[in-house]
């Protein structure tokens, strides 16, 4: 499950503390090592390991903001090798039980261009609004593009622009015995063009849902251990993804995948 996720029902969780007084250190930081870095259902390191950090601020009147890193694959991100994600929030506890937030995202990829693939020059950088509503260890959360998502428009080889693309989520996290607990994740991914030409296959249409699932111990106030599974759906379109650069190189970035995750919290 992606990291983008456990941010949303953190941010929602500080807000909820905030309201009733514990006394949070505003400024809280995290560093990990997976062995895949998945993102709504799709690898973003092809498949490898990622370096992960960040810091996130949480204000006691509700406003929250953050940065956060990881390694990524240049096959999905030519002249890339970094993400880097600005995000900034406000939301309250509406009592014991219900929380909201809205917020701006932004997802950078340095350095990164399609040019890099001999496509028409175009970044793949994106920004996203969102809302969500919390009930108890619910979040659901509605995100949508402000611009091209990630990049994909007619110098993909698309029919449009995909800007409007949105995603709704719902995660939950349960408590288990001791220092465990369980996570949940469903998402879909609507994408608001389809390519010009079909695939060999057919397919045309990009858009997908996910579900995952992750299982993690607390080794101690600081580290913790996760595992995690995740699917895909759309295997038509996803299965063969192709290198940007190498069209010969390809790999299914979506479909079912499994991570481990040391992450540490500071």
């Amino acid at each position: 499950m992606s990291r983008f996720c456990a941010a949303a029902a953190a941010l929602l969780t500080s807000v909820a503390a905030a309201h009733a007084g514990d006394a949070t250190p505003p400024v809280t930081g995290n560093l990990a090592v997976t062995s895949d870095y998945v993102f709504r259902g799709l690898t973003q390191s092809w498949g490898r390991p990622a370096i992960q950090g960040g810091a996130d601020y949480a204000a006691p009147n509700g406003f929250a903001a953050g940065v956060w890193g990881s390694s990524i694959s240049e096959r999905s991100y030519p002249g890339g090798a970094m993400e880097l994600d600005l995000y900034a929030s406000y939301g309250r506890a509406i009592d014991a039980d219900w929380s909201w937030r809205v917020g701006l995202y932004g997802y950078v990829y340095p350095g990164a261009n399609l040019d890099h693939a001999g496509l028409p020059r175009r970044s793949l950088d994106t920004a996203e609004i969102n809302a969500a509503l919390g009930w108890k260890q619910f979040t659901l959360k509605y995100n949508r593009a402000l611009t091209d998502y990630f990049g994909v428009d007619t110098e993909q080889g698309y029919a449009g622009d995909s800007r409007g693309t949105s995603y709704l989520q719902l995660d939950a996290t349960f408590p288990l015995a001791d220092a465990w607990s369980l996570a949940l994740h469903a998402g879909h991914t609507h994408i608001t063009t389809a390519l010009a030409v079909p695939l060999a296959n057919g397919a045309r249409d990009p858009g997908y849902s996910d579900v995952g699932a992750t299982l993690k111990v607390q080794l101690d106030p600081h580290w913790s251990l996760s595992g995690g599974v995740t699917h895909a759906t759309n295997a038509a379109f996803y299965r063969r993804t192709s290198s940007f650069l190498d069209a010969g190189d390809t790999r299914n970035v979506g479909g079912t995948r499994g991570f481990a995750m040391l992450q540490g919290t500071f």
